[in-house]
């Protein structure tokens, strides 16, 4: 069996005349968790649509465990299991009944086997006949999840999985993630939040249909050879904009009650808190470069 769960070349899809996915070439391991970050509308959806069957792609090849994309994408879908960003199980069923559906459309052979055993791994034993319409966002998230896996898929492909759910629901589902990751199963997460990105093994970054950068948090954060200031105090409107024109300044951007503001050169960096900070009374204090530096770096660089 091939090291790589997904191995594709090319991955392009249009609609109309806009290129919504880039002649992407993607590999990603066997049992790994990969996190899929980008901003809205980089293509992170349609990526994962492909990849699982959904859409046809107007350009690439390659394989999903194995199978061809193009044409094996029927036995795709039996393998992979697929988490939509938005709640799409029926919300006036129970918890059961959404999972002996999803059996169903599986024909697994002793649906309510699957379905007990599904209810047991999440924990939705007690809650089975509440409906799904009633549950709170980490319960719907919990059973979203569960019909994702009661096929026991080899691949899972989640689609910002946690928007909306509060931090003890999105730690308690990392932590299942990380159980299914060392089961054997291979795990593709879109996110938007910086601190999911640093659970997962190895990171992808899209933007604009293209793939901008990839590796580990560590080595993406070396890559990019970023240096970066944190400016304390009341940073006014009119002294952000003027960071953001100074010469050399990729970004300027505010985390919490600090602006951070990057450049490639730490002259560059100087002479702008020169000229901007220093008559204001601020001073600019060196601090070890983050994701979301690098990030918002990536995407400045990107629309340029």
């Amino acid at each position: 069996m091939s090291a790589w769960a997904i191995d594709v070349k090319g991955l392009t899809k249009k609609y109309d005349d806009k290129i919504v996915v880039d002649h992407i070439d993607l590999q990603i391991e066997s049992g790994r968790i990969y996190g899929f970050l980008g901003p809205n509308g980089s293509g992170k959806t349609t990526t994962i649509r492909m990849l699982c069957g959904l859409l046809t792609p107007d350009a690439g090849q390659g394989t999903c465990l194995g199978l061809d994309l193009i044409h094996q994408a029927d036995e795709i879908k039996r393998q992979v299991g697929y988490m939509t960003q938005k709640f799409g199980w029926y919300e006036d069923l129970s918890i059961r009944e959404n999972l002996d559906f999803v059996a169903r459309l599986f024909e697994l052979p002793n649906r309510s086997a699957a379905v007990d055993a599904a209810l047991q791994s999440l924990g939705l034993t007690q809650r089975s006949h509440q409906l799904a319409g009633a549950l709170s966002g980490g319960w719907k998230q919990r059973l979203a999840l569960a019909a994702c896996l009661i096929h026991q898929p080899r691949l899972l492909l989640l689609d910002e999985p946690t928007a909306g759910v509060d931090p003890k629901a999105r730690r308690e589902f990392w932590d299942q993630i990380h159980q299914l990751a060392s089961d054997g199963i291979t795990v593709l997460v879109s996110t938007h939040y910086m601190d999911e990105a640093q659970r997962c093994h190895e990171l992808i970054y899209i933007a604009y249909g293209k793939i901008l950068t990839r590796g580990s948090e560590s080595a993406i954060i070396a890559a990019s050879d970023l240096k970066v200031c944190a400016i304390q105090g009341q940073v006014s409107a009119e002294a952000v904009q003027q960071l953001k024109q100074s010469p050399g300044i990729l970004s300027v951007a505010a985390f919490g009650s600090a602006v951070h503001m990057a450049a490639q050169d730490e002259t560059w960096l100087d002479q702008a808190a020169a000229k901007v900070l220093a008559p204001a009374g601020l001073q600019a204090t060196r601090v070890d470069a983050n994701l979301e530096d690098v990030f918002i770096n990536l995407i400045a660089k990107a629309q340029q």
